[in-house]
């Protein structure tokens, strides 16, 4: 049976074990972390993004999670510049298009700010432009996709969690510690 591992990534850690592009700073990696071998990750999360990382021992299972033609949800909690309009959201449920292409429609909600761990180092507060949270559900995986759907709809990203993938949560995860699904 295969081995799953859920992962609550912090800022700033690659999403890879090994970090062969920096020697004069090393950058932290999963190794840091978590010290199980013959686990990968499904898929990727960017280094300034944080939360759920699923790892796997099953190549089948990680080609699974991670391609776009399955169609699994990934949802995030998303902390954007600005006051979301019904326009802004709506264009997101729609989808838009990007460089790459049209995305798929995504679920897409105003939520109320999220009880979440403090995060290293804190995000910019500026008192003259207020801030948001959405939740949004995408069934695909681009390079920065969330990111760059939010900043297409005039919607910068300053927080970016990844909550859930499939079945899996974060729930009762605390940043920074493992367990097996």
């Amino acid at each position: 049976m295969a081995r799953v591992i859920l992962f609550n990534k912090p800022f700033g850690v690659l999403s890879q074990f090994t970090d062969k592009g920096n020697a004069d700073t090393p950058r932290a990696t999963l190794s840091d972390f978590i010290n199980v071998p013959g686990v990968y990750p499904a898929g990727r999360l960017d280094r300034d993004s944080e939360g759920l990382l699923v790892l796997t021992d099953d190549g089948r299972l990680q080609a699974r999670i991670a391609s776009p033609k399955f169609k699994r949800p990934k949802s995030y909690l998303v902390q954007v510049e600005g006051n979301p309009s019904q326009d802004q959201l709506e264009a997101l449920r729609k989808g838009v298009t990007l460089k790459d292409g049209p995305t798929r429609p995504a679920h897409c909600n105003q939520i109320e700010a999220p009880d979440l761990w403090p995060r290293d180092p804190p995000v910019r507060f500026r008192k003259t432009v207020p801030d948001a949270w959405l939740k949004l559900t995408i069934t695909e995986g681009r390079n920065r996709q969330v990111r760059r759907m939010c900043a297409h709809v005039g919607l910068p990203c300053l927080r970016l969690v990844r909550w859930s993938v499939g079945d899996w949560t974060l729930d009762g995860i605390a940043q920074g510690k493992w367990r097996d699904a």
